[in-house]
């Protein structure tokens, strides 16, 4: 690894930590406060999982997690430190099966649907991800599907501008469906690289929302029939355990092949990626931890594990 990805690598870990913050806070508080010359005893544990749980890693993954821990250290003296990275080390061997960046080889255009409840930021994290494509020197475009708010497709047209990718916009409550047939003639017309499709979130009325991206990927399949060739879903963070009850919905709706979880910066439940990496097994492409483009990068389990437990990157 060059010196220049090294600093890269650096610094996406210090804004990970930074991020995660509150959450590490919460966490390497309470094993300060627990493993200060004390044995790993039963009641330890059982305060070490309550911690866990508080932090949204959930019940099932809290419990495995101190089995985990306790394996080789029951009833012995341990540091915080030490607990802190057998912690760390936990978390990531449950990570590291959903660890897989996004690869979009195969035909082009590469079709991207982007799905999530409304306010998750799922129009913020298109034009992050088509900033990050556009930095490999892809050719980009970005669909505002989602019909139904004005201001997604004006936000989009913002992001649009901003990356140097064509935005396919009709006027508001236009049929998303058309909207995105017409978008994927024009990329296909157009050589360009990745279409990336924007869509509504309203989960009040799931029927609906069923139909709608049903329709969609139909009238996608009807012009490249392996489209769309991703579904990510975007979870927001701070919802934390609701976050996956979202992604059951999702899955339900439309057939999801992977994550981005946003706004780790904005809350103590971090743990919550943990929880839905145990439970779904879906792959996580990205996480956020702000508000710029460079705030939203390829998903790591070791660094965000690390970054969870309040380590630094450097040790172990």
């Amino acid at each position: 690894m060059s010196e220049g990805e090294n600093e890269k690598k650096a610094g996406w870990f210090g804004r990970l930590k930074a991020g995660l913050s509150r959450s590490a806070s919460q966490i390497g508080g309470s094993i300060t406060a627990l493993f200060t010359k004390r044995k790993l005893d039963q009641a330890a544990l059982d305060e070490l999982e309550e911690t866990l749980i508080q932090a949204d890693l959930g019940v099932t993954t809290s419990a495995r997690i101190i089995q985990t821990i306790a394996k080789d250290r029951f009833d012995k003296e341990v540091s915080p430190e030490e607990i802190k990275g057998a912690l760390a080390d936990a978390v990531a061997a449950l990570l590291r099966p959903v660890e897989h960046p996004l690869v979009l080889e195969g035909d082009k255009p590469q079709v991207i649907l982007v799905v999530g409840v409304n306010g998750v930021g799922k129009t913020t994290t298109i034009g992050k991800i088509a900033s990050h494509l556009r930095d490999q020197g892809r050719k980009v475009m970005l669909a505002a599907g989602d019909t139904f708010r004005a201001a997604a497709i004006e936000q989009l047209k913002i992001w649009g501008d901003r990356v140097g990718a064509p935005v396919i916009a009709r006027e508001t409550g236009a049929d998303a469906a058309g909207l995105a047939f017409d978008a994927l003639t024009q990329a296909s017309a157009t050589g360009t690289d990745v279409l990336l499709i924007d869509t509504a979130g309203r989960l009040q009325n799931k029927a609906d929302l069923m139909g709608e991206l049903a329709k969609i990927i139909r009238v996608l399949k009807k012009q490249v029939p392996d489209a769309p060739h991703h579904v990510l879903l975007v979870l927001d963070a701070t919802t934390g355990q609701n976050a996956l009850n979202q992604v059951s919905v999702f899955r339900e709706i439309c057939a999801v092949t992977g994550l981005v979880v946003t706004k780790l910066d904005g809350t103590a439940r971090g743990g919550v990626l943990v929880a839905i990496a145990d439970r779904f097994g879906l792959p996580v492409h990205f996480v956020g931890v702000g508000e710029q483009a460079a705030d939203l990068q390829p998903f790591n389990a070791a660094a965000f594990a690390r970054a969870l437990a309040g380590l630094d990157q450097a040790a172990g």
